[in-house]
This record gives C-alpha cells, sequence and structure tokens, in this order.
C-alpha cells in the first residue's frame, strides 16, 4: 500500500489515502496455485522421494558402497520364495534375491528411461514443431504428414517395431521410447506457434532483421513453455509405463539389472503362488506414473491463468 498527497485546487494541501497494489509475481502466483492444489503437492513429494532414492543408489554404486539392505543382484537359491517378513520386507523372488532393494535399486532405471526418452521425444518433436508451425506450406505438411503417420500406430506396438529392430537393451529402449513421443510434442509446439505468430512481436521482430531461428527460439517457444513443460512432465509417466511394458515383453533392460517391468514378466508364472513377486514391482509402477500425472495436472492449473489463485 502506498500513501500520496494531492493538492487541491485552492491550493491546500489534504491527505488522500490512494492505495496502490504492487502486482504479485507470476512465479509465486504459479507457486501458490500448484502449492494449494493438495494433489499436485503430493505427486510432487512422492517424486521427491523417488528421485532421493535413485540418486543415492546411484551415488552409493559409484562410491562402491552398497546402501542398499542386500545386493540387488545377489542369488540364493536356498531362499528363494521367502514370504514378506522382517529380515525381507518384500520378500524374496524365484533367484533368492531380496524384493525390496530390488524394488528401490529399479527406481533409477525406470526414472532414468523416463528422463532420457522424454529428452529425446522433446528436443526434437519441439524442432520438428517449430519448422512445421513457423514455415508452413510444403514443409509442414512433410512433417506433419509423417507425424500423423506415427500417431496411427499405437505408441507401444510402434516401440516394439523398434525394438525389434535395434535390439534389447536399455539404451535401445531410451530410443525407441523416445522416438514413439515425438509426434506429441510436435503437433502441440507446432498448433501454439500457429496461434501467435501472427502477433505484432513476431512481426516487428521480422521487420528489424531477425532471423528465422532466432525469432523461433527467442521470441516464440518461450511463450508456449508452459504447454511443453505440462506436457513433459505426463510423458514421463508415460515413458515409465512404456519401460514396464517392454521389460514385461523381455525387450527392455536385460537381467540381471532390476526393472519393475522385467521383475513382473518373470514372475507372473508365480501370480498364485508367489503373488507378493508382483505385487511390489507393481505397486512401485503405479505410484510412480499416478505421481508424475498428479504434478503434471497441477502444473497445467498454475500455467493456467484462469485456475490460478486470486
Amino acid at each position: 500500500m502506498k500513501k500520496n498527497n494531492l493538492a487541491t485546487t485552492d491550493g491546500n494541501q489534504v491527505q488522500a489515502a490512494e492505495y496502490v497494489e504492487k502486482p504479485e509475481s507470476q512465479l509465486k502466483v504459479m507457486w501458490e496455485t500448484l502449492r494449494l492444489n493438495k494433489a499436485a503437492v503430493v505427486g510432487l513429494v512422492i517424486i521427491g522421494i523417488l528421485v532421493l532414492i535413485a540418486v543415492l543408489v546411484w551415488v552409493s554404486e559409484l562410491l562402491g558402497k552398497q546402501i542398499l539392505p542386500y545386493d540387488p543382484n545377489y542369488s540364493n537359491m536356498t531362499q528363494s520364495f521367502i514370504p514378506p517378513n522382517a529380515e525381507h520386507w518384500f520378500g524374496t523372488d524365484q533367484l533368492g534375491r531380496d524384493m525390496f532393494s530390488r524394488v528401490l535399486d529399479g527406481t533409477k532405471i525406470s526414472l532414468f528411461v523416463g528422463l532420457a526418452a522424454v529428452s529425446i521425444s522433446l528436443s526434437v518433436g519441439v524442432v520438428l514443431g517449430a519448422i512445421a508451425g513457423y514455415r508452413g506450406g510444403k514443409t509442414d505438411m512433410i512433417i506433419m504428414r509423417i507425424m500423423d503417420m506415427m500417431l496411427a500406430i499405437p505408441s507401444i506396438l510402434l516401440a516394439i517395431a523398434f525394438m525389434a529392430a535395434l535390439g534389447k537393451g536399455l539404451d535401445k529402449a531410451i530410443i525407441a521410447i523416445g522416438i514413439v513421443s515425438i509426434p506429441e510434442y510436435a503437433r502441440i509446439v507446432r498448433g501454439s506457434i500457429l496461434s501467435v505468430k501472427e502477433n505484432d512481436y513476431v512481426q516487428a521482430a521480422k521487420v528489424i532483421g531477425n532471423s528465422d531461428r532466432r525469432i523461433i527460439f527467442r521470441h516464440i517457444l518461450p511463450n508456449v513453455v508452459s504447454q511443453i513443460v505440462v506436457r513433459a512432465t505426463l510423458g514421463i509417466s508415460t515413458a515409465v509405463l512404456d519401460t514396464a511394458a517392454l521389460g514385461f515383453l523381455g525387450l527392455g533392460v536385460q537381467p540381471p539389472f532390476a526393472e519393475w517391468g522385467d521383475m513382473l514378466g518373470r514372475a507372473r508364472g508365480f501370480i498364485f503362488t508367489a503373488s507378493y513377486t508382483l505385487i511390489f514391482p507393481g505397486i512401485a509402477i503405479t505410484i510412480t506414473v499416478l505421481a508424475f500425472n498428479l504434478l503434471g495436472d497441477g502444473l497445467r492449473d498454475a500455467f493456467d491463468p484462469k485456475s490460478r489463485v486470486k
């Protein structure tokens, strides 16, 4: 609040209370909107815990120290199919490996694949969508028809096709999942650019001689970054699901490394005799996907001016 002195026409000074409200920071308003969204906060907390687990496991491996209760890849057939107890919280699998340690170890792989795959699809999709939307004409038609053909095939089937061509392995899974998600980002960026490229500030940038590249990446894309961030957050959950699906089919991460989908695939034959070997990896996948979806929905509301707190 700010109080100003105002002079009247007869020269007498009077005190008038003129309140000037300082505009709030947009980032602060967005954070308040996100903070008041309980579902989004829950998702953010869960993601923070998952990231912390993944980082701790990864750092401990680099330092050669074991912070998990047991070596996730050590098998002992004499202790196979031990039900959950005080010593093995999630029980042991068919090879006598500790399920709790393997579920925690699988966190780093699932998050890494999700982030890496989204990075590939995001970078390529943004560039293709920006070129198509800004250039228009034949360039737009060629790029978007290719994207439409990719979208016509279910993403998991397309990922399986790429895996069949590339082979099995973690790096191949990242490439396959990243490629199949490119059309989504390309269409989002193209649609956003079509809606803003005729604005006055874009035309002014053209008049003063800015290059097309500078106009796209300095003047247009910053105005559509909110939609990209929301889609990327939701895209991580999709990538985690696709990773689990490929692992379940035996096409993703290969043994002895722990990956939730692979754990499900190898335990499906024991659904009635040792159901816990499927339950805990399944819960890990569900919680991770749910957390990113909750955060993505919260970010969408935070970026939308109509949904922000007043």
